[in-house]
């Protein structure tokens, strides 16, 4: 849902800043390029050093899912892996975040009096794209396994072909949502996470143990 921006002073809509703010192109050939690889490179300058946290924590992610559910595993094992999905959530959600923030400060155009708030923020679409990066990968793996049935096969070639309009999709919109802001046109606004079940003083079991700790060690 889509509501109007308050009223501000504007300034002139700037043009892209290639420096400052990667296309939709490369941010697309970066997600893919680091599934062949099989990692993400650290470091990096700028707003794509955030990209490249969100993908990695992705990718960790998606390791530690799969994980997570066997049942021929440990509980302790289980445990472990459930702990891992906790922690690079909270990382991939930092990451969004911190996408938001350079976007909105690498921009710096003030909204038309008349611009909507983009209800989804152009973080959470980058991080959508990372997600999707990494069904196709792995759906274009499970398309081509030897040892599958020919019925497999064709569900996953036509899962591909869903996934990759997903794709289109939600980059036709990220570049849509940049070019709004640069135009004053639209914007959008950070709400935070608010992981109240990550945060020791708003997550009862959590505080409660704290407290009972506090108690014992004095």
């Amino acid at each position: 849902m889509n509501s109007s921006a308050p009223q501000a002073r504007r300034r002139p809509a700037a043009r892209y800043r290639p420096t400052a703010i990667p296309s939709c192109a490369t941010i697309d050939r970066a997600q893919r390029a680091a599934l062949l690889r099989g990692s993400v490179p650290e470091g990096g300058a700028g707003l794509m050093r955030h990209v490249a946290d969100n993908h990695r924590c992705n990718m960790l992610l998606w390791e530690q899912e799969d994980l997570a559910r066997r049942h021929d595993a440990p509980d302790a094992e289980i445990v472990g892996n459930k702990r891992a999905i906790d922690r690079y959530n909270q990382a991939r959600n930092d990451a969004v975040e911190a996408i938001d923030e350079a976007l909105l400060a690498a921009i710096a155009v003030a909204p038309r009096p008349d611009a909507w708030i983009n209800s989804e923020t152009a973080g959470s679409i980058i991080d959508r794209l990372s997600i999707n990066s990494l069904k196709l990968h792995h759906m274009g793996l499970e398309a081509q396994r030897d040892d599958a049935g020919d019925a497999h096969r064709a569900r996953c070639r036509s899962r591909l072909q869903r996934l990759a309009q997903q794709r289109r999709d939600l980059l036709g919109c990220l570049d849509a949502l940049l070019r709004g802001m640069h135009d004053g046109r639209c914007t959008y606004r950070i709400y935070r996470q608010f992981k109240m079940y990550n945060d020791p003083a708003l997550n009862p079991y959590l505080r409660r143990a704290a407290c009972a700790d506090r108690a014992q060690h004095g």
